[in-house]
């Protein structure tokens, strides 16, 4: 057959019998090409073997028998630059027919989908959910890892390592096993774990752990996390606890001051929980305890020096040496001073001396105290201040129950309110001394062992119950007074400054009825003529009747009722002398005292102004009863 030579390949002058053995090679060879495509269906997705046609810069043409060739983007090679290099036209090549271009006559090839999924399919037919896979961590992305197990695979940042990992790029580049945990075929996705291959394979040594582990034992581990409590180590398969308290025979303030985390360390065993999987560990355990001989090194009654490791609100911890330290108490600070604040005697890291008090060896504890390495200044206190002397001091607290004189530095005596008047009953010390008064007492008592001194200010004078207020207020004699308290047994009436009688409710009458209640005849801040009736010098009460009846009571102002004046003719007594007996015997029948005496006594008067007295106020009445004779002469 004969054909027109193409005029390209004149100019190379070849014979033309050779020119047409080569042009015949060519048709006969396109044509068995072409042939075996014949009857065959293209599908988009489908994998097809095409010949390289042409490569260009940034495109490949591929002839895969189709009506049009098909074009492969250059980029399908990105990651694969040598096969790029060495794609040759004319060689076969697989490809995935991605889209038909009707329009332009094109189809649309991709080399990198064709291997994508071949390799998928080679994959999911060889590996199912659960399985264990190996591949090498290609790069990260958002959530975690793509790791190349065949295809690329999706490792979550959570399921990297049974361990909070810190940065997880450092896994970039690592060949690593991992467990097949989901395929979605449709998506063609794959995810993978490595923290759940870890966990069962962890598993397995665990249990072979924790049947060799024996309690004594020493071992290499691992710091693999730091807590405030202590640290974990991992042994090789197993976490163990190394407690804050087993770091060191010292004081640790944080575990971080003893360990690092990737150290590796030698550790004691000191007990397993097989059943609840846990494992304690120690690291001052390899050394001999400091505590084996305390006894000798530290005997009780000793003087030591150390260094105040830690102060509390309690007291202050001293380091004696590496492992041993003891607590001086706040009350072990000084015999005499009030301390607050163990703050205000020590500070840390200062060096002390200390007297040892107790050792607690199977606590291992150690009592201390500073104030015992001077003498006890209250071993002195009796000699200083012996009972009965008269004392000046300061006072420096008021409670309820009295005020606290200061007599030197760290030496108070307590001066109850019970001491403070033979006469008044004194309901706050407040009304007797102020904070910061300086006052003279007398020692009435002292208690080295209780370290209390009990002060008197009632006894700088006499007791007037002794002689003075027996002899100024005997049986008979009358005195106006001010009510000062009304009770339902009677009513109390200020005679003379802190000095008090009862007024008992029997003796009380109006029209010769006895009253029930003294409020229905007599109110607080009111005037009464008053009898004496009893005088109790061991009871220290003075028992009272009216001089006259309440009818006949003058209850307001200071003079005294008209039937008392009356009876008054007589020079001025001198107060507060008693009415003169024959006067008070004057008094008119109807106001005579009932029989008996009074059945309760005085339990105690409130501070109020002094009152005249009945001898003061019968005084002027004769002085005015007086002036008037002279004027009518």
């Amino acid at each position: 057959m004969s054909r027109m030579i193409n005029p390209a390949l004149k100019p190379y002058q070849l014979p033309e019998v050779v020119l047409n053995e080569v042009i015949s090679k060519f048709f006969k060879t396109t044509t068995d090409w072409e042939s075996s495509f014949a009857g065959r269906n293209f599908d988009v997705g489908q994998i097809v073997t095409g010949r390289v046609v042409s490569i260009v810069k940034d495109e490949v043409t591929v002839d895969i028998g189709y009506k049009s060739e098909g074009v492969i983007d250059a980029a399908d090679w990105y990651d694969d630059a040598e096969g790029l290099a060495a794609l040759a036209v004319g060689q076969n090549i697989d490809v995935l027919l991605d889209t038909f271009d009707d329009a332009n006559g094109q189809v649309v090839l991709s080399k990198k989908k064709a291997d994508r999924l071949r390799a998928w399919k080679r994959v999911v037919s060889a590996s199912k959910e659960g399985d264990e896979v190996s591949g090498k961590v290609v790069k990260a992305i958002r959530g975690g890892l793509l790791v190349d197990i065949g295809v690329l695979a999706f490792l979550p940042a959570s399921q990297v390592s049974n361990r909070r990992a810190k940065d997880i790029n450092e896994f970039i580049g690592q060949e690593l096993s991992y467990k097949i945990i989901k395929i979605d075929d449709d998506r063609q996705n794959i995810v993978v774990s490595r923290r759940e291959l870890l966990r069962e394979h962890g598993e397995v040594v665990k249990k072979h752990l924790l049947g060799e582990l024996v309690e004594g034992e020493t071992r290499e581990g691992v710091v693999k996390n730091i807590a405030e409590f202590g640290a974990f180590v991992d042994l090789g398969g197993i976490d163990g606890l190394l407690h804050i308290t087993d770091m060191s025979w010292g004081r640790v303030s944080h575990p971080s001051e003893v360990v690092k985390v990737e150290q590796k360390i030698q550790v004691k065993v000191l007990k397993v929980d097989r059943e609840r999987e846990r494992i304690a560990l120690g690291l001052k355990q390899l050394q001999s305890s400091p505590w084996e001989n305390i006894e000798a090194k530290y005997p009780v009654g000793a003087r030591v020096k150390g260094s105040v490791t830690n102060v509390m609100s309690y007291g202050a911890f001293v380091r004696l040496e590496d492992g041993i330290e003891g607590l001086v108490h706040i009350s072990e600070m000084s015999w005499t001073k009030r301390i607050q604040d163990p703050k205000e005697v020590v500070q840390k890291g200062q060096e002390v001396e200390v007297v040892v008090l107790g050792i607690n060896k199977e606590k291992e504890e150690i009592s201390l105290g500073m104030k015992q390495v001077n003498d006890n200044p209250w071993n002195s206190v009796a000699e200083k201040y012996p009972v009965g002397n008269r004392v000046k001091g300061k006072v420096r607290n008021l409670t309820t129950y009295g005020a606290f004189v200061e007599l030197e530095e760290g030496i108070d005596g307590l001066l109850h309110v019970s001491d403070m008047s033979w006469t008044k009953k004194v309901a706050d010390p407040k009304e007797v001394v102020k904070k910061g008064d300086e006052i003279e007492c007398v020692v009435l008592s002292v208690d080295v062992d209780k370290k209390r001194i009990a002060l008197g200010l009632k006894q700088l004078a006499q007791d007037p119950w002794d002689a003075d207020i027996p002899g100024r207020y005997v049986v008979g004699s009358i005195f106006r007074g001010k009510i000062t308290k009304l009770t339902n047994f009677g009513v109390f009436v200020e005679l003379e400054t802190d000095l008090e009688g009862l007024l008992h409710v029997s003796e009380l009458s109006v029209g010769g009825k006895t009253i029930k209640n003294p409020e229905e005849v007599v109110k607080v801040g009111q005037k009464l003529d008053v009898k004496v009736i009893k005088v109790d010098p061991k009871e220290r009460k003075i028992g009272l009747t009216l001089a006259v009846p309440m009818d006949q009571q003058n209850l307001e102002g200071d003079a005294p009722s008209a039937a008392v004046a009356a009876l008054i003719d007589r020079p001025r007594p001198t107060a507060p002398t008693p009415v003169p007996a024959e006067v008070a015997a004057a008094k008119p029948a109807a106001a005579a005292p009932q029989a008996g005496t009074p059945k309760k006594a005085a339990e105690g008067a409130k501070e109020t102004p002094a009152q005249t007295s009945v001898g003061a106020a019968l005084a002027e009445a004769m002085a005015a009863k007086k002036a008037a004779r002279d004027q009518k002469k």
